[in-house]
């Protein structure tokens, strides 16, 4: 009996022990979830300061940004063409963006390209053609843009040709502070007249210029001198411009004079068709003066007189989704020269008055039907006009071209883009550029691969 009454109070001896350690310890724990939550609301409080300083250094900066914005890098060429992405900003937002484009094609031609020419044309010097025959070098096109400060862009790109020869196609620098929709560039740009002429080669949709442009222009025309644009404050898309300079490209020539001699004025339309649709439809004219051109022609050499060039050029594009694209485009050209030819058939140099209306037009049309595939087939029509000459020194008028004459082109274009920095094409020409009845069948394989930052294409 006296042990079952003293059990209870052993038993809480021997618990007492156990007791005390477990207190310490919750009090220990209470101590320490203390501690975490003042760390806690000390970091809370250092994140938080950290947050407003970079919202304060970020609405800095962006203020900053919109007081120095300039205008985008200038357009390369129309889309879809191989295009990557702009330089970002920050440290580098003035380093200039870099790109370059690689190209080059195989030719199969079934007639020798030596004897490539345009019939009733004079040459212009830099007539594309299809091209020799095999594999060959196509330019590589070195592309160098950047903002300049709060008022200026600037462009450099030249073209290495497989010939192992540097050209600059384009040197110019671009407001980008004028108010009220204007621009100005100034430089070697190409110029604003027509549709293609601005668009770069590795964005055409072919894998050369349409004839018209090769027999009017020698494939583009450069104009070394300055450039006005005004876009309209209207819902529809109203753009004029006019341009001078020195004309040195053909179809004129450097006159070792002051003054301009290419002068160029143009206007563009366009507007929305629904949601999937748009348009652009223009009207330019140029004109240029050319003093003892050399030609390269046999009978015909150093022209001396005025040129007058009349552009008409329209695009449609529809794109009811990213995988379906289709792109109708064509142009008009309309050219009439006055002035004086040296007629040298056989050492005679007979000077004769010239005066000869030209013109041609294309028609295309590219589909893309997947969404790396496009196909597109192309027209080309030529009219050499019907030169009228006036013999001087008493000669008898003549005419060395016995009739006017019409080469005409048709070609059809397979291309795959593995992304937007790279293309394959296959192109498919019957070309009676020579008007002798003898067709030229031309088959070209194309590489195109662009790395680099490169600015958006035209419209």
């Amino acid at each position: 009996m006296k042990l079952t009454r003293w059990l209870p109070i052993g038993v809480v001896f021997l618990i007492l022990p156990t007791l005390a350690p477990a207190a310490d310890d919750v009090a220990a724990l209470h101590a320490e979830l203390q501690a975490l939550k003042n760390d806690y609301s000390a970091r809370v409080d250092a994140l938080e300061a950290r947050i407003k300083q970079l919202e304060t250094a970020n609405a800095a900066a962006a203020d900053a940004a919109a007081s120095l914005a300039a205008a985008p890098p200038p357009p390369v060429d129309n889309a879809p063409a191989i295009a990557t992405p702009a330089s970002g900003g920050g440290a580098n937002a003035f380093n200039p963006s870099i790109s370059v484009i690689l190209g080059g094609t195989y030719t199969s031609a079934s007639r020798d390209p030596a004897d490539w020419n345009i019939a009733g044309f004079t040459p212009a010097g830099d007539e594309i053609g299809p091209g020799d025959r095999s594999f060959n070098l196509g330019e590589s096109e070195l592309t160098v843009a950047a903002n300049v400060d709060p008022y200026f862009s600037a462009q450099l790109t030249a073209s290495i040709t497989g010939e192992n020869e540097i050209e600059v196609e384009e040197a110019f620098v671009r407001s980008s502070a004028l108010p009220d929709g204007f621009t100005a560039k100034l430089g070697r740009f190409f110029s604003g007249v027509g549709y293609l002429n601005e668009v770069h080669a590795h964005a055409w949709d072919f894998i050369d210029q349409p004839l018209a442009y090769q027999a009017m222009f020698g494939g583009q025309f450069t104009q070394n001198g300055a450039q006005v644009k005004w876009i309209a404050p209207t819902d529809v898309f109203l753009e004029f411009g006019a341009e001078a300079g020195n004309g040195d490209a053909f179809p004129g020539n450097h006159r070792d004079r002051n003054g301009l001699n290419g002068t160029a004025l143009f206007a563009h339309v366009g507007g929305d068709v629904g949601s999937y649709a748009s348009w652009r439809a223009g009207a330019s004219w140029l004109e240029t003066h050319a003093d003892d051109r050399n030609d390269d022609d046999v009978l015909l050499s150093g022209f001396t007189g005025d040129s007058r060039t009349w552009v008409a050029d329209a695009v449609f594009k529809w794109a009811p989704s990213p995988r379906r694209q289709l792109k109708v485009q064509g142009e008009y050209l309309r050219r009439e020269e006055h002035g004086a030819f040296t007629f040298d058939p056989a050492g005679l140099a007979v000077p004769a008055l010239y005066d000869n209306t030209q013109s041609g037009w294309y028609l295309q049309s590219v589909y893309q039907f997947a969404a790396r595939w496009r196909a597109g087939v192309r027209y080309d029509s030529l009219d050499s006009g019907d030169p009228r000459f006036l013999a001087l020194a008493g000669a008898p008028d003549f005419s060395p071209f016995e009739l006017a004459r019409h080469p005409e082109r048709i070609s059809a274009m397979l291309d795959w883009n593995p992304s937007e920095f790279s293309r394959l094409r296959l192109q498919y020409d019957i070309d009676d550029a020579r008007d002798d009845g003898n067709d030229d069948h031309v088959i070209r394989l194309q590489y195109l691969f662009g790395i680099g930052a490169h600015g958006a294409h035209k419209y």
